[in-house]
């Protein structure tokens, strides 16, 4: 696997470039500013970078993500941070980042998700979906689809239709894992446990009408 590394901790992502050089991986470059990150992207077009959310600046790390997703599609990224913003987790997910791990877990955990988001699947740790939870809950003035990001509410629109996992992938032009990870954020921020359940809170709510789009899509029960 060829990788770009990114971290403002040099001692951490060099420690960790050796630990995934020594499993086999080939780490083109281990790089501290989001500069440095997109530079190297451009210039080796790694499988993935994994990146840190939090680099100098507050949000350095999603600019990053989204320079490189819009640039350079063929270059997944994992995010690797120690913050678990939740609505800043969003907008990482909404931009396409492939995934998001900690950054306390284990050089073998962190070349697995690797693994898996090479192998085509999303990684969203439970720890971090969680924390989606708890932060809703602790902002009652605010409803909690009022935190659906664009995508999302795409997403919701598509479940209210009666689509499918394959029709949204084909029609939103985006792998159906990303629409899992899409449909499962919708469910916990509406406090949903199934898509059906889901489209019946958007319809007795009215949020299809309100959601922004080209066209309200009727619920089909």
């Amino acid at each position: 696997m060829r990788l770009v590394l990114c971290d403002d901790h040099r001692i951490l992502i060099e420690s960790l470039a050796v630990a995934l050089q020594a499993r086999g991986h080939d780490v083109l470059a281990a790089v501290t500013t989001p500069e440095e990150c997109v530079r190297a992207v451009a210039e080796h077009h790694p499988d993935v970078c994994l990146l840190d959310l939090y680099l100098p600046e507050r949000e350095n790390g999603l600019q990053a993500a989204h320079v490189i997703r819009r640039s350079y599609p063929d270059t997944l990224i994992l995010i690797m941070s120690g913050v678990a913003d939740p609505l800043i987790l969003s907008r990482a997910i909404d931009i396409g980042v492939a995934g998001i791990v900690r950054k306390d877990q284990t050089v073998d955990k962190i070349e697995a998700a690797l693994q898996q988001v090479v192998g085509g699947e999303s990684v969203f740790q439970t720890g971090l979906v969680r924390d989606i939870v708890r932060h809703l809950a602790s902002e009652p003035s605010k409803e909690p689809w009022h935190y659906l990001t664009a995508r999302e509410e795409e997403v919701l629109r598509r479940i209210v239709a009666g689509e499918s996992t394959k029709q949204m992938s084909r029609s939103m032009s985006i792998a159906a894992s990303t629409v899992r990870t899409y449909a499962q954020n919708v469910l916990t921020k509406l406090g949903a446990h199934s898509r059906l359940e889901a489209a019946a809170i958007a319809v007795r709510a009215r949020l299809v009408d309100e959601l922004p789009g080209e066209t309200a899509l009727p619920y089909k029960s």
